[in-house]
């Protein structure tokens, strides 16, 4: 319903930070750009750079704020300061080309079990339930939004941090018209209809506006927060209103509170342990165990509609 949805609220805006904005970091990138970035050096860069390296994007010029990082760290450090930010983040140890090993990690993770999860759902209900096609459906747009997740803390561009955003609005919408039906679509098809066309108006008004207008980092996370939050408020109703009726609404309600329990990790906002380990990567790996409940939850609900001429649906 909302799994992918909530692993995408919080996520920060890739910002100008104390880190960069220290003389000595922006001095060491530009005698790093002119001493290593032209001319022979520059060929001599891109002969010895890894494919892997090349393939994502990574440039002598990306090469050069990486090290000057490191360098302003550590002078930090020597001074007893506490450990800037660079351009948003916090400063995290490459691996590869992973620029967020953790979390690109555990965005892999999420995929692969919300992948997993799906297959079993498919394999243990028959395609005439009524919710079938819809609960795929919104399982695609989650796959796509966490392998954009993915794709973002491997590397992050203009483009990974656009689609990565994008992706994380489609699934946070698609998660109100899963809910719609859920509700209120089975018995009137037609307003989980009107629904549908209003989010999809509204998911491309809000792109075009982040795209052509501003990219309003407050914007997204407050928009993203209000559909959030009307779709956690809509599934407890209805929950609560079915609790009699359906035997394994408990599994709904958990995922809800677990989902916006464990987002609080990311407020924690510490420095990388190891300078890999961060808020954010505690966060996304938590999340990996709720996708199985999530589907237990789906797939009883769904063999249910099947087995029931008229379901149960209170919420109308």
């Amino acid at each position: 319903m909302f799994l992918a949805a909530a692993a995408f609220l919080l996520s920060a805006p890739a910002s100008a930070s104390q880190g960069d904005k220290e003389p000595v970091y922006r001095d060491c990138v530009k005698q790093c750009v002119r001493t290593n970035c032209t001319g022979a050096r520059l060929r001599g860069f891109q002969s010895s750079q890894p494919p892997y390296m090349a393939l994502t994007g990574w440039t002598c010029r990306d090469d050069c704020r990486y090290q000057c990082m490191w360098t302003t760290v550590g002078l930090y450090q020597a001074e007893g300061y506490s450990v800037p930010q660079f351009h948003g983040k916090w400063p995290f140890a490459r691996f590869l080309c992973f620029e967020e090993p953790a979390s690109a990690l555990a965005s892999l993770l999420n995929g692969l079990a919300c992948l997993l999860m799906l297959l079993r759902y498919r394999s243990a209900v028959p395609r005439q339930s009524p919710m079938y096609q819809t609960i795929t459906a919104f399982s695609l747009v989650s796959l796509n939004a966490w392998f954009w997740s993915t794709v973002f803390h491997t590397r992050d561009t203009y483009l990974t941090e656009k689609m990565d955003y994008f992706c994380a609005s489609a699934v946070i919408l698609y998660s109100i018209y899963l809910c719609c039906v859920r509700t209120l679509g089975l018995r009137r098809p037609a307003i989980s209809s009107m629904v549908g066309v209003l989010l999809i108006l509204a998911f491309t008004s809000h792109v075009s506006y982040l795209t052509f207008v501003s990219f309003d980092y407050g914007y997204n996370m407050a928009a993203n927060a209000t559909i959030g939050m009307i779709n956690l408020l809509w599934w407890l109703c209805w929950c609560w209103l079915n609790r009699r009726i359906l035997p394994y609404w408990w599994k709904c309600v958990m995922v809800v509170l677990l989902l916006h329990g464990l987002a609080l990790l990311e407020l924690l906002d510490f420095p990388p342990l190891f300078w890999v380990l961060d808020a954010h990567a505690v966060w996304h790996l938590s999340t990996v165990p709720v996708h199985f409940l999530f589907y237990s939850f789906l797939i009883d609900d769904s063999l249910h509609l099947l087995n029931t001429e008229k379901p149960g649906v209170k919420l109308d």
